[in-house]
């Protein structure tokens, strides 16, 4: 039988509460005295009072849409009785800003990183292969197959040789946006510093010229980094042994590292959700919002992304922006994707995915409100496009889709160094060369995927830590595998097939 604490009251002018278990249809709900109306699933709403047909439906005090009829006190609200509505949403601009109390450098936490001769922070140390277009993917693949545990014993301080294939790099308009988004994105792994070495494998006749990629990017040939052309070079098999040649010649250098304590300002750490629920922005994306609260105090960086997944709620971050110009660059980003994604039926113009209805999620602001927290309180400091190198501390924003393979190799390629990715419905995600830490929303789905889960942040549900409390333990967490520590992903060797470029345009 529900009890008071059944029922989740997140604001007190929210006229929805949430399920925190499943609930049958006639089941007492004795703070609203009165029996429910529906049967309804955990994590999912019920009306807190009559909501009249066309009144706003409001959750943290935020409106996620309209009472497509009246809806009686008690009744499961959710898609079938809810309408999404466009309303003015002031942006604000800096009304929101407060300052961080930023922590001196002698009092920030540390963790064990591998310090380039650049000066830049590696989290991990690869070998990376990298294909300019989809006609040179298997022979670096087959490079990478090469380089076994057994091969690699040898060389200990070296995480793995891998293999970051794509699917375009011809057939494409050049010059064109999505060629651009293209190279920047193959030009921010290459550059990144938890790659001690990169070999990039063209064809020879692709739009993705290898030299012309190289040279339009300022990467720079040498020691770190090696290009072939199958062409030139002899075609797919001379290709392969000449692939293994080189990275045998790089792995002495690449394993010539070690860990030494650094400060977490050097932690730039891509924020991602996938999979959420209706439990999401109650206790994985606020704890973890609250996690970048105190990384941004130690002077790192919290990169938030999925465009589409701030939309309705785009002014909880305008508000927070450090000036007009960095807030109208977020509003500039969203008036471009109203403009792509007009005419299709995308999360942009509502419609979420199956997993985000069936854990409670109605529509495209509900689910905005609850991706928004994973950036936590602090001031926006600059807004970056898709792949961009991202040189601000503190917490941005970089443009991507919502599509979790897509957002994440952008924001890698803008130098995050780890991802945090939360998850309701239990996503099986991980990433190279930047590893990702999965954070559960709910027990029950930590306990049923465990071996997939870095966190658990049910236990805010389950009353056993508070946000700021959860936040703290995530923070801690992030420095260990920072440090080197594996996540559960890591240990199941994912990461492989999840370097995913963002498509533009029309392939020809």
């Amino acid at each position: 039988m529900p009890d008071a604490a059944t029922l989740i009251r997140l604001h007190a002018n929210d006229n929805v509460l949430i399920a925190r278990a499943p609930l049958a249809l006639g089941q007492p709900l004795p703070e609203l005295g009165l029996r429910l109306r529906a049967q309804v699933p955990a994590g999912h709403k019920i009306a807190a009072r009559r909501i009249a047909a066309g009144e706003p439906v409001r959750k943290y005090d935020t409106v996620i849409g309209a009472a497509a009829r009246d809806i009686e006190a008690g009744e499961h609200v959710h898609s079938h009785n809810i309408v999404l509505i466009d309303f003015d949403r002031d942006p604000g601009f800096g009304q929101d800003v407060r300052p961080v109390d930023h922590l001196p450098e002698a009092e920030r936490a540390r963790f064990m990183g591998i310090v380039r001769p650049d000066g830049r922070v590696a989290t991990r140390n690869f070998v990376g292969l990298i294909s300019s277009v989809n006609c040179s993917a298997t022979v670096i693949q087959r490079v990478a197959a090469h380089f076994t545990p057994e091969r690699l014993a040898a060389y200990p301080n070296v995480d793995g040789v891998v293999a970051f294939a794509q699917s375009s790099g011809c057939g494409m308009s050049s010059p064109s946006e999505h060629f651009d988004v293209l190279r920047r994105t193959i030009a921010g792994y290459a550059n990144h510093p938890n790659l001690a070495a990169v070999l990039i494998v063209g064809l020879g006749c692709e739009r993705n010229q290898v030299a012309d990629l190289v040279a339009s990017q300022g990467l720079a040939a040498g020691e770190r980094l090696k290009t072939f052309v199958m062409q030139e070079v002899g075609g797919t098999r001379a290709t392969i042994e000449a692939g293994i040649r080189a990275v045998e010649a790089m792995l002495p250098a690449a394993n010539d590292v070690q860990r030494v304590p650094v400060s977490a300002s050097h932690l730039k750490v891509g924020l991602e959700c996938g999979g959420s629920d209706g439990f999401s922005g109650i206790t994985a994306n606020p704890a973890l919002g609250a996690a970048m609260d105190i990384l941004v105090r130690h002077g790192g960086t919290a990169i938030l992304s999925e465009t589409p997944e701030i939309h309705g709620v785009e002014y909880m971050l305008t508000r927070r922006a450090i000036s007009p110009a960095v807030g109208q660059k977020l509003l500039d980003r969203l008036a471009w994707w109203e403009r792509y994604t007009r005419g299709h039926n995308g999360q942009f113009n509502g419609v979420v995915g199956p997993g985000n209805q069936a854990g409670g999620l109605a529509n495209i602001f509900e689910k905005s409100l609850g991706s928004a927290m994973k950036g936590g309180t602090t001031p926006l400091r600059a807004v970056y496009e898709y792949a961009e190198p991202i040189t601000e501390h503190g917490f941005v924003f970089m443009d991507s889709p919502g599509y979790d393979p897509v957002a994440t190799t952008g924001q890698i390629a803008s130098g995050a160094n780890m991802i945090c990715f939360t998850t309701g419905r239990g996503s099986m995600f991980g990433s190279k060369p930047a590893p990702t830490i999965k954070l559960a929303s709910n027990t029950p789905m930590y306990s049923r995927l465990e071996e997939d889960m870095d966190i658990n942040c049910g236990l805010v549900l389950d009353g056993e830590l508070d946000v700021p409390q959860m936040g703290e333990r995530i923070f801690g967490q992030i420095l260990r595998h920072a440090s080197g520590e594996k996540t559960k992903s890591e240990a199941l060797g994912l990461g492989d097939h999840e370097f995913v470029p963002w498509h533009l345009g029309i392939v020809s």
